[in-house]
């Protein structure tokens, strides 16, 4: 491995009702009543101790169907082209996702998850449990996302028009 290279481990999968790229929500929040699941692998199991006590968790993935990757792409809810570090679009040089879930219960090595945005059979390569105390930002500026109306993000978010795969 070079200097310039990392390892991750997958820690399990995440399971649910997405299959195809072009009708998966883009975001947890345009997934609401979205179900799945994050089956661990046996040896991470015991790392789940405790979690029961909170109800969202974010959940670090890999991309595993993202094309390769574009320093400048049009974002799922724009026409424009955007500078790739300024969207979560999916063609990164490092195809790492990022989504905020709620956590419905666990079952052994099993967290049964709400408001899935993810592919069904996505790599998981870490948890972490969402603290509002550290993660909840209320004065925030939101870049060209301020200029999208909240019609046009719901259609587009939902999946709900045909698009061009990642």
């Amino acid at each position: 491995m070079s200097d310039d290279e990392i390892r991750l481990r997958i820690i399990g999968t995440i399971h649910s009702e997405h299959f195809a790229l072009d009708e998966t929500p883009i975001q947890p929040a345009f997934a609401r009543g979205c179900s799945g699941r994050a089956v661990l692998r046996p040896e991470f199991a015991a790392g789940l101790r405790d979690i029961e006590g909170f109800s969202h968790l974010i959940l670090l993935y890999h991309l595993h169907r993202a094309c390769s990757m574009m320093l400048t792409v049009k974002p799922f809810l724009e026409d424009a082209e955007h500078g790739v570090f300024a969207t979560r679009h999916p063609r990164r040089p490092n195809p790492i996702g990022l989504s905020v879930v709620r956590l419905v219960r666990r079952e052994g090595a099993t967290l049964f998850l709400a408001d899935v945005d993810i592919l069904d059979g996505t790599p998981l390569l870490d948890i972490k449990p969402y603290v509002g105390r550290f993660d909840c930002i209320r004065d925030t500026r939101n870049g060209w996302q301020d200029q999208v109306d909240e019609p046009t993000a719901q259609q587009r978010g939902r999946r709900l028009g045909k698009q061009t795969p990642p």
